[in-house]
């Protein structure tokens, strides 16, 4: 009797070093940022450290270990880092909280807020539709009685807010 052999199943994704490439020049990129403007400001010694002196110590550093990371990337084995579905996952959440963040300058925090947990709530929750309108409802009014009215920290209003003569 023979046991069926059980195939694997590789899955699709991103691999890990266009990944980590990605991420290093991008690293390489900042710390030559924070050189160029270090030297800008002056990053010698003259009777004490000038403007720029730390700021470029600490940018030579971060510069070395992105270098580091990319030279480790191409020697690294070429792994799945994330696949598809879990990408997808990633964009299930991020989705929403950049509509979230768009938001509140037009709408203010609290409208904005209310919006997210309704999108929020709609696409990753399985909750029934009264309970997402309560909390979409609740938790800005909750959120604006502690920090407008009890703490007296101003946070971003939109139109609604300005209506109501806040």
């Amino acid at each position: 009797m023979t046991q069926p052999v059980e195939a694997e199943i590789q899955e699709r994704g991103i691999s890990r070093r266009p990944v980590e490439i990605a991420t290093a020049a991008i690293l390489i990129g900042l710390g030559l940022i924070v050189l160029w403007d270090s030297y800008g400001r002056g990053a010698g010694w003259d009777n004490g450290p000038q403007n720029g002196f730390f700021p470029a110590r600490v940018g030579w550093l971060f510069l070395a270990a992105s270098l580091f990371i990319l030279f480790q990337s191409f020697r690294a084995e070429n792994k799945i880092f994330v696949t598809y579905a879990q990408l997808g996952q990633v964009v299930r959440v991020l989705g929403p909280l950049i509509v979230f963040v768009a938001l509140i300058q037009p709408l203010g925090l609290y409208v904005a807020s209310a919006v997210f947990i309704l999108v929020f709530m709609g696409v990753i929750a399985t909750s029934r539709w009264w309970s997402i309108a309560l909390t979409a409802l609740l938790v800005p009014l909750a959120c604006f009685w502690i920090f407008e009215l009890q703490f007296r920290v101003p946070l971003p209003k939109g139109p609604l807010e300005a209506m109501l003569g806040y």
